[in-house]
């Protein structure tokens, strides 16, 4: 039986060694990025939002080392930047926390916390939150998940900073390139209570819940191959597509956008921050 705290994924967590420096990135590439925030002090962390809807992704920096964040500065001082955990939308994370006990793990959390917004309107407000996460050992594909209630959706989802130049409208898959693709899918579907599905290129999916993206977990062969499959289809005359060079293990995403442009943000959890291939139709 699926979670009934948990709707499926809200938001990926992209680690960056520079904030500041990875979100003028992301500019570049035509995302609208929140103000910077900085969360509380036990978290010692500082983070940008690139909202879409339903969902959204978020460039987290280290500010201050805490014990809090030491899992996260783990994964960039072995791996370098790139996605490192995946959230779920918690309808109540302290129920969702309890559901998962009784399956036999032990949360983490529920933890409260806040950082302070600034408003369209200049006006300083704060978005708060209750998480919980699954056992730091449970990473299927390395990558850790965790369900997210937001308890001011108003100070997080602002209409002003969901439009975006490259047109991406919401997250459509979380891929994740791992030497064992069902075996990884299917840790992901016992934690989840989600039934995995093999794909006809042998790629194997779970899906997060409601209408939310789905996580694809593949090989790098798979994910070459497929990278291949798409440029032949769409070769052709027309505007040159920005190519994204590296193909490593570790997560990415893949983001809807209007008028059938493909915006694909890869976190490689390697040594270079996640990139953009935007195919224009």
């Amino acid at each position: 039986m699926a979670l009934k705290n948990i709707i499926g994924i809200d938001h990926a967590v992209v680690m960056v060694r520079d904030l500041d420096k990875a979100a003028e990135n992301y500019r570049q590439l035509g995302f609208t990025l929140s103000p910077r925030g900085t969360h509380s002090a036990h978290m010692g962390t500082g983070n940008y939002t690139i909202m879409f809807d339903p969902d959204y992704m978020e460039l987290l920096g280290v500010l201050v080392a805490t014990e809090h964040n030491a899992p996260a500065r783990a994964f960039v001082d072995r791996h370098g930047e790139g996605i490192e955990r995946i959230a779920f939308t918690a309808v109540d994370s302290a129920a969702g926390a309890e559901e998962i006990r009784a399956r036999g793990l032990t949360p983490i959390g529920p933890t409260d916390f806040e950082r302070p917004v600034t408003l369209p309107d200049g006006t300083i407000s704060a978005a708060k939150f209750r998480t919980f996460m699954w056992p730091t050992a449970e990473a299927p594909g390395g990558v850790r998940i965790f369900a997210c209630q937001h308890k001011t959706r108003e100070t997080v989802w602002i209409p002003e900073l969901m439009k975006h130049a490259n047109a991406a409208k919401r997250i459509r898959q979380t891929l994740i390139a791992t030497p064992e693709p069902a075996q990884d899918a299917a840790h992901l579907g016992r934690l989840i209570d989600r039934e995995p599905k093999a794909e006809a290129d042998g790629a194997v999916a779970v899906p997060s819940g409601g209408d939310r993206a789905d996580f694809v977990y593949l090989t790098l062969e798979q994910r070459r191959a497929a990278h291949r499959s798409f440029r032949a289809r769409r070769r052709g005359p027309g505007p040159r597509q920005r190519r994204s060079r590296s193909h490593r293990e570790g997560a990415g995403i893949s983001c809807v956008a209007q008028r059938g442009c493909d915006l694909r943000a890869a976190g490689q959890g390697q040594r270079h921050p996640a990139r953009l291939r935007c195919r224009l139709i």
